[in-house]
């Protein structure tokens, strides 16, 4: 990330841009940074200006608590001020709930794209979800930063034989650097269920994707996000799981923008 901007609150935000046009704002999930989207950026960049950008907490951006998903809209407003005052965002996985937000909250946003937004689609899956929380927040205030992502591990479905192995390799380091983060993802979904009413309150295009090879509650989930904005639209991708292709997902992504 070579440029910088300050949130409302001060937070110094790592961004870098790649081409020209309209700008969109990349939108990481969790344990991720702004590298993970940026092989998204290559293709897109060629249509438009691409925003990459470091999520407080992560990355070389800084933070301040105490924390709000209200400071997270906050930091994409000074984004988007910064490049050219107006975007569109897409967001991957728990980004997309973000980016969502930011869209119902007011800000100057032309249009949203979402791949695999996670929300619950069962009572089951909602209990799930509300034990993740409650253990997560033990986790990280006692300072368990692996059992942390453990559970954030165990929640996306890998087997605990994969976890195990994943905890030995060079990679776990870098991932409980991220675990704090992982209170603030699970903060922006919410209790988990689809936000309905708040879906409803948005006013511009919505496109919500999901891959054809992923669970079908993924489908499902990202099919109601399209069927509670008043203009969404729900697309499946080929051969794609929540691990998307970005050659794949690039295409669609600029002819929706161009819209």
């Amino acid at each position: 990330m070579d440029q910088n901007i300050s949130s409302r609150d001060g937070t110094s935000l790592a961004y870098e841009s790649a081409g020209r046009g309209a700008t969109i704002v990349l939108v990481s999930g969790a344990m991720s940074t702004g590298a993970t989207v940026a092989p998204l950026a290559a293709p897109l960049s060629e249509r438009f200006r691409v925003v990459v950008y470091d999520r407080r907490r992560r990355g070389a951006s800084g933070d301040t608590p105490p924390y709000a998903v209200e400071r997270e809209v906050e930091d994409l407003a000074a984004l988007i001020e910064a490049t050219g005052g107006e975007a569109a965002l897409y967001g991957v996985s728990s980004g997309g709930a973000l980016a969502l937000r930011a869209a119902a909250s007011g800000l100057p946003v032309r249009q949203v794209a979402v791949y695999e937004t996670p929300y619950a689609m069962s009572d089951e899956d909602l209990a799930g979800r509300a034990r993740y929380t409650e253990r997560l927040a033990a986790a990280l205030e006692e300072g368990r930063r692996g059992d942390a992502v453990e559970l954030f591990l165990q929640l996306t479905g890998l087997d605990d034989a994969v976890i195990s192995s994943a905890r030995q390799s060079p990679m776990w380091a870098g991932m409980e650097a991220l675990a704090p983060s992982l209170a603030y993802d699970d903060a922006v979904m919410g209790d988990g269920s689809v936000p309905r009413e708040m879906l409803a309150s948005i006013r511009v295009p919505v496109l919500s994707i999901a891959g054809d090879a992923s669970p079908a509650w993924m489908r499902q989930a990202a099919r109601a996000i399209a069927e509670s904005a008043p203009r969404g639209a729900y697309r499946t991708l080929e051969g794609q799981t929540h691990m998307v292709e970005p050659d794949v997902l690039a295409p669609v992504l600029a002819e929706f923008f161009s819209r």
